[in-house]
């Protein structure tokens, strides 16, 4: 005799299940989504069909797209040229200078601010610390620049002192550390926020073990709250990997810099900006910005993969 198989029962899928019947039913909730999608429909997908004019001769014009094809010339003609790669370098030297500064102070800052047991006083010093972030950037700069004056309050201050006034914002070598620190200042307080609610999420029993066991305060940050909130660091190191190269920053480089400290301070969005809408040689600020994007691409997914391969987090 042989077996017959036995018929596997369909699953049939409730209606009440499927995603149609869900927007159906919630669809003023799904309403909300309806602007942020149209948004990064305008602004962020169809923008990148612009990216062909990197590939053509573009003059301006009825033509969105160029004139013609010329492949890629441009790539070529900002590979040979010595100010790019001058800007090059000096994106890479800005982007990680912040990054190797900023990142490490604002996790050490959201751990002391997680060992505040007074609520008023940790609300006041929270608040201090966030006041920088919606200062408009126009007028950080502004500040910036009559605190470094030369008959500014720092100068005077040396001068005071009887050291010999600086120009600050004329000497080059000056322009990193300016850079760095007034990024630090406007965005320490900030950056502690993700950092904090991951905080909030570990189980505090773990404290009561780790101070059973001997653990001070540094044991348990050390041992307890960084391998609590490492998903939340990776994450954030990965996406500020992944814009070392970007242009974040150039609105606060053009308001910085000048011709004097231009060697210093040209990164590739002021080179892109310049090239673009100063000289209208759009097509080649065209293909600077396709290069940057896609170098963009190349860290966060290698950042992504690492993490992913040595923490068990990534992105995706």
């Amino acid at each position: 005799m042989t077996k017959t198989k036995e018929a596997k029962p369909m699953k049939v899928k409730n209606k009440k299940d499927s995603l149609l019947h869900h927007v159906k039913k919630e669809w003023k909730l799904y309403s909300f989504m309806l602007i942020p999608i149209l948004y990064y429909i305008i602004f962020k997908y169809i923008p990148v069909f612009g990216n062909l004019i990197a590939f053509r001769r573009y003059r301006g014009g009825p033509n969105i797209f160029g004139d013609y094809w010329v492949g890629f010339r441009y790539f070529e003609q900002f590979l040979s040229d010595p100010e790019f790669w001058q800007a090059f370098w000096n994106t890479l030297r800005l982007s990680i200078g912040y990054l190797l500064v900023r990142f490490p102070a604002t996790l050490i800052f959201a751990l002391l601010l997680n060992e505040i047991r007074r609520k008023h006083w940790k609300k006041t010093v929270q608040t201090i610390s966030y006041l920088p972030h919606f200062i408009s950037l126009v007028v950080l700069c502004g500040m910036v620049k009559e605190l470094l004056a030369s008959n500014g309050p720092i100068n005077q201050l040396i001068a005071a002192l009887g050291g010999e006034k600086i120009a600050f914002m004329a000497e080059p070598g000056w322009f990193d550390a300016i850079y760095i620190l007034s990024g630090v200042w406007q965005a320490l307080g900030w950056g502690t926020i993700l950092y904090l609610t991951a905080m909030t999420g570990i189980n505090t029993e773990l404290y009561e073990a780790a101070e059973m066991d001997g653990a001070g305060k540094f044991k348990q940050a050390l041992h307890v709250t960084i391998p609590g909130i490492l998903p939340t660091i990776m994450t954030l190191l990965i996406m500020d990997i992944g814009g070392i190269v970007t242009s974040g920053n150039m609105q606060k480089i053009l308001l910085l810099y000048n011709p004097m400290t231009q060697s210093k301070a040209d990164i590739i969005g002021t080179l892109v900006y310049r090239m673009g809408i100063t000289n209208g040689s759009f097509s080649y600020a065209a293909a600077v910005g396709l290069f940057e994007g896609v170098i963009g691409l190349i860290l966060v997914s290698t950042a992504n993969f690492l993490s992913k391969k040595f923490t068990e987090t990534s992105l995706w």
